[in-house]
């Protein structure tokens, strides 16, 4: 691994053949046009709902949330919704929590640490959910698209939008999510070096011990991406993401991210980032929970964020 990623224009080569593997995805040209619909101020913090024209096939609902009166440049934090099988929420997620995810929901812990919060609507969730994931991944693979190639996507662009905007700081981007929204932290910062920190939480397994214990199951159809397997491993992707500071929190009693695909990934990191000089940019915890986020990881991911961000 060390020989393959420690290397920039190695890792570079690898980050464009992992893009490549997400299928038939749009162009990307130009800034995405962004259209405001509603402002207000709510709990301190000012909340933009916006239209975002992401990848020209369907509009993407967002939200961009900054604290009140704040001025400047501010960095920003990318926030991934979960799934959780919660098709209606989405966006939503960021300002009203999910239950697996304590309180105050992440819009109003991040404001409160100063950041700008960009999240939004992903394929089928939220506004988006006009169409079922299945339909949609089928239809999807017909056009040669692969649906979790179109979330990235989106994701990618998502960013073209936010450095764009005057109240950014482009040079201070982090991403973070949960679950569905933790794999997308960490696929996104593997494949976008504007992500300066990454926080996943509950996502980040090797696929091997998904494959051995039939966790992978237990991941809907956004999660699979034709031949993978035979390419990367979880641990080659989230090596794309070295020197730049990664947490990963886990559960030991997650069902979906087995605790024997944990090692190996803290392995692999371990060694690449101690030879890059950066180890200490790299860490994994893990909690006595299930596929859940606790008050000690919520404090963590805030506390690495503060040093990093």
């Amino acid at each position: 691994m060390t020989n393959d990623y420690a290397d920039p224009r190695k890792r570079q080569a690898r980050r464009n053949a992992l893009y490549g593997m997400l299928g038939k995805l749009p162009e990307r040209l130009g800034l995405p046009a962004a259209r405001t619909v509603e402002s207000l101020v709510e709990g301190g913090i000012e909340i933009e709902k916006l239209l975002l024209d992401l990848n020209g096939l369907e509009p993407v609902p967002a939200y961009f949330l900054k604290p009140a009166g704040a001025a400047g440049r501010l960095p920003l934090v990318v926030y991934n919704h979960s799934h959780g099988g919660y098709y209606d929420v989405g966006k939503e997620e960021v300002l009203r929590s999910a239950p697996y995810l304590p309180q105050p929901a992440y819009g109003h812990a991040l404001t409160a640490e100063g950041y700008a919060v960009l999240c939004i609507d992903h394929w089928a969730f939220g506004e988006r959910n006009t169409r079922t994931e299945r339909q949609i991944f089928k239809e999807m693979l017909w056009h040669g698209r692969v649906m979790w190639g179109m979330m990235v996507f989106d994701s990618i662009r998502a960013i073209d939008y936010a450095v764009s905007r005057p109240d950014v700081d482009p040079e201070r981007i982090a991403t973070l999510g949960m679950s569905m929204g933790g794999t997308m932290a960490w696929w996104l910062a593997a494949l976008d070096p504007r992500i300066r920190v990454t926080v996943d939480i509950c996502s980040l397994s090797e696929y091997a011990a998904l494959l051995e214990t039939g966790a992978y199951d237990g991941h809907n159809f956004y999660y699979f991406v034709p031949g993978l397997l035979g390419a990367f491993r979880a641990a080659d992707v989230s090596a794309l993401i070295a020197p730049r500071p990664h947490l990963s929190l886990a559960g030991e009693r997650d069902k979906f991210t087995p605790p024997q695909g944990l090692d190996p990934i803290d392995r692999g990191m371990r060694e690449l980032y101690r030879s890059l000089g950066a180890e200490e940019r790299w860490r994994q915890l893990r909690f006595p929970v299930g596929h859940e986020e606790n008050g000690e990881m919520r404090r963590e991911a805030l506390a690495f964020l503060r040093k990093w961000l």
